[in-house]
């Protein structure tokens, strides 16, 4: 088994743009994969493709000997917040655990708020000289699976899915949404929204089509969007694009995650976590088909290059087409993607090296997961909170 240090350098060299397993047909600058690597229960595969001219969305997976970790932040309004998500959230989620001593869903919550809190005094000391971090923010879908738990904060419309077979039909896959989008497209969502904000006929409209908080965004809770959370963050109408003719008198969107609890099953065989633009091209039940048809190996580009075919197919386009388009053009066809399947396998992995591995990253280095060691991992007793 190679050492940790041979690992990192070995890394620096294997990991590239093209992903590993790639063949030549397959080449696309703006598509990063990773396969697969070991958790504490199973393995898991990871990509990224990059649409926009900035890479908006981040991402991470933490591996621990006992626990594994999982964080996709689909940003909006730059990539400063789900930077800011990615570098911040494991870290206070594990100094939070030391703390109680456990991991518990109010531990989650609390990482949760300490991170919208810590970027929030980010805009206000940056705003002045950069005035469009009050409007940069991030869906935050985070994961922690440990003693055959598992455990997820869904912010914004990021999603989870499970992939579990029925009892007497092994080969029949089943796919069982975990988490629940917050968008404006969804009746509920909006319905919360009106409710919250009786006196504000207009807190939800249809803009272009597509429903929408205040004409501006879909997303009802997020991490960042500063601007819409309180009045000193307002933008003037120098930026019409994020511009509130009215001062806000309360939060517009939600800062606070919904808390998923789940014990695992034996016909529970894999968790695909991935951004929006997954699931706008595909749904959960041609997601998990294909990864329960498919090799393990190279699944996640698998399901990012199946999105983009069908955003290709949609846009009158050729795959092929798609591929060669640049950051930023590529836009126009699809969103950032992230994908991270990870499957739960009976066999425990009783040794594993704690890596921290991030999208798009020509590295890899310990996990904050070393930290933990004496700290027992319990899980929550809640099944949802924070909704």
């Amino acid at each position: 088994m190679k050492s940790l240090v041979q690992k990192f350098k070995s890394s620096l060299f294997a990991r590239t743009n093209k992903g590993e397993g790639s063949s030549t047909d397959d080449h696309d600058d703006l598509l990063w994969s990773k396969d697969l690597e070991k958790h504490a229960l199973g393995e898991f595969s990871f990509a990224v493709v990059q649409a926009n001219h900035v890479l908006e969305d981040s991402s991470q997976v933490e591996i621990g000997q006992n626990a594994t970790f999982v964080g996709v932040y689909d940003g909006h309004g730059g990539p400063e917040a789900s930077n800011y998500v990615r570098d911040h959230l494991f870290t206070h989620l594990i100094s939070f655990a030391k703390e109680k001593g456990l991991m518990s869903s109010e531990v989650f919550e609390n990482a949760v708020s300490a991170t919208e809190e810590g970027f929030l005094k980010l805009v206000s000391r940056t705003l002045d000289f950069k005035p469009m971090i009050a409007a940069a923010g991030s869906c935050c879908l985070a994961g922690f699976i440990s003693e055959g738990t598992l455990c997820i904060a869904n912010m914004g419309d990021s999603r989870a899915v499970l992939g579990r077979v029925k009892k007497r039909r092994q080969k029949k896959i089943v796919a069982e949404q975990i988490t629940e989008d917050h968008n404006a497209c969804v009746q509920k969502v909006r319905q919360e929204l009106k409710s919250h904000h009786p006196d504000d006929p207009e807190i939800v409209v249809m803009k272009q089509g597509v429903w929408r908080i205040k004409g501006i965004i879909q997303i009802s809770r997020s991490i960042g969007d500063a601007y819409l959370k309180k009045p000193e963050f307002a933008l003037d109408p120098s930026f019409p694009r994020f511009h509130l003719p009215t001062p806000i008198q309360r939060p517009v969107i939600r800062d606070s995650p919904s808390i998923y609890t789940r014990e695992l099953k034996p016909d529970d065989k894999f968790i695909v976590f991935a951004s929006d633009g997954l699931w706008e091209h595909m749904t959960n039940r041609q997601v998990v088909k294909i990864v329960h048809k498919n090799p393990r190996e190279g699944i996640a580009r698998r399901l990012v290059k199946s999105a983009m075919i069908e955003a290709a197919r949609k846009g009158k386009r050729k795959y092929d087409v798609v591929k060669k388009m640049g950051k930023g053009y590529r836009r126009t066809v699809h969103d950032d993607i992230t994908v991270v399947v990870v499957f739960i396998d009976q066999q425990v992995n009783t040794v594993v090296d704690e890596l921290s591995i991030r999208g798009f990253s020509s590295s890899t280095v310990p996990s904050g997961f070393t930290s933990l060691q004496g700290v027992e991992e319990n899980a929550p007793q809640s099944t949802e909170e924070g909704s």
